[in-house]
């Protein structure tokens, strides 16, 4: 199951969301985003001035995983620059659900996730 098809993300666009952070150990992901939240999400406030929607910092964690593999050290990816000076490590490039693996790629690596408990939550809200 693809992400898009996931309730959880209803509203959410991850591949207009910027990956900020992310760690990982033998049982867990986490992974902080700036998310691009649409008008259709429950989460949803009015964009600021100069965003073409409401972008958030969000939080998608795997937890209580079998096993969890590709996930690269933050200090070996390259960050963009953004034109205002920001830093961020790009999109997720992709996010499934494959007979209970997860499965994510972007700057942090081609990770799998055997298992595990998906979250998904504002940092603001938490």
């Amino acid at each position: 199951m693809d992400w898009k098809d996931m309730k959880v993300f209803a509203g959410i666009d991850l591949n207009d969301s910027f990956v900020l952070n992310w760690n990982s150990g033998q049982h867990n992901i986490l992974i902080e985003l700036e998310a691009s939240v649409w008008p259709e999400s429950n989460y949803y406030k009015a964009p600021k001035r100069g965003e073409y929607t409401c972008y958030r910092k969000a939080i998608i964690e795997v937890v209580n995983a079998k096993r969890v593999e590709g996930m690269l050290m933050q200090e070996n990816a390259v960050p963009m620059i953004e034109p205002d000076g920001s830093e961020d490590y790009g999109n997720i490039d992709s996010f499934s659900v494959i007979n209970g693996s997860f499965h994510f790629t972007g700057a942090f690596g081609n990770v799998s996730v055997e298992g595990g408990e998906l979250k998904f939550f504002f940092i603001d809200d938490h």
